[in-house]
């Protein structure tokens, strides 16, 4: 409850958020919040492992419906992976720009940011940290959500829904990257799922 709250918080305001501030939002007494966490840093470090996880989102495609068609399911789960990145881009963001992860300060548990790489805590000694291949396991654990959608296509499909889950999430998280000045936009979800499932080449007798 207390991160739900402070999540927006520390988008809008970084580490400036007060815990009076957060408390508020949670329609809790700030003392509370004391209860449950040592410090505002160790707030702000749980709002960090919230936004950087992975376990929101994967529910959310859970709820994906495979009743839909292939491509109306891809176009879902790449608006709910966009979503998970954008708030997790903000958050990570704005604790970075108000000083609270900055190089030599982990993040959750050591962790800078979400590169799963392992940092200095707060009394400048090498965190806990996530292992070495955090990241690997989060772009897993998203992939294996994406191919739970694939999957009712498999027989459909010219490569294992594993291999189309992967070229999906390669595709997407390249489209989120800010583009350079004059660069054409970035694919919408539709045309992503267009290039994916269909090529970029036009058919024979088509204009599609």
């Amino acid at each position: 409850m207390v991160v739900a709250a402070a999540l927006p918080l520390v988008a809008e305001y970084g580490a400036a958020v007060t815990t009076s501030q957060i408390a508020r939002a949670a329609g809790i007494g700030e003392a509370t919040i004391f209860r449950a966490f040592k410090d505002k840093d160790e707030v702000l470090d749980a709002c960090v492992a919230e936004a950087v996880g992975t376990d929101h989102v994967l529910r959310e495609l859970a709820t994906i419906s495979l009743d839909e068609p292939l491509d109306v399911r891809l176009t879902e789960a790449a608006e709910a992976l966009r979503a998970h990145m954008e708030r997790m881009g903000t958050v990570v963001g704005a604790l970075h720009a108000s000083g609270h992860l900055r190089p030599g300060r982990g993040g959750a548990d050591g962790q800078e940011g979400h590169d799963g790489g392992r940092d200095e805590g707060r009394d400048g000694q090498h965190g806990a940290g996530p292992p070495p291949d955090a990241r690997a396991q989060s772009f897993l654990a998203l992939r294996d959500g994406v191919v739970e959608l694939i999957e009712p296509d498999r027989d459909a499909c010219r490569l294992s829904p594993e291999k189309v889950a992967t070229a999906f999430l390669g595709l997407l998280f390249t489209r989120l990257h800010t583009p350079a000045p004059g660069a054409e936009a970035p694919l919408s979800p539709e045309e992503l799922i267009a290039v994916l499932l269909h090529g970029s080449l036009k058919h024979p007798g088509s204009d599609r």
